[in-house]
């Protein structure tokens, strides 16, 4: 049997989540937080500790421009040759996620309304 992987939060997730559980207010949606938690923890977490493979590769996609190129070239370069940069989606959430050997990075998670991930920020030092 396999070695499962081990999932870490980033501080990025956690704020996040407390974005999420704003928006969710605002849209007097506050109940849909608790469930969020629910399919985090109970869901997804244990699935991707098993499959962490599950996600699709984030910087597979074609690039259809030289700075979308220049930008997956700096991405790749910053997470290294053993590690994959990863999205995933459960329910009406995307997460993205970094895998390296049996080490996730759970980076970010977004409500399918929300805008976009601020990777700007993400790698920002």
């Amino acid at each position: 049997m396999s070695r499962r992987a081990t999932v870490r939060v980033t501080e990025n997730f956690e704020r996040n989540l407390d974005e999420i559980r704003r928006f969710l207010e605002e849209a007097e949606l506050s109940s849909a937080f608790g469930a969020l938690l629910d399919l985090v923890f109970d869901d997804v977490i244990p699935s991707l500790e098993v499959s962490p493979l599950i996600g699709f590769d984030f910087l597979a996609r074609a690039p259809h421009s030289a700075e979308v190129e220049a930008r997956i070239l700096a991405l790749k370069r910053r997470l290294g040759s053993d590690a994959s940069l990863r999205e995933y989606i459960a329910g009406e959430y995307l997460l993205l996620y970094a895998l390296s050997g049996e080490r996730i990075h759970l980076l970010a998670i977004k409500h399918h309304r929300q805008l976009s991930f601020d990777l700007q920020a993400l790698w920002r030092r």
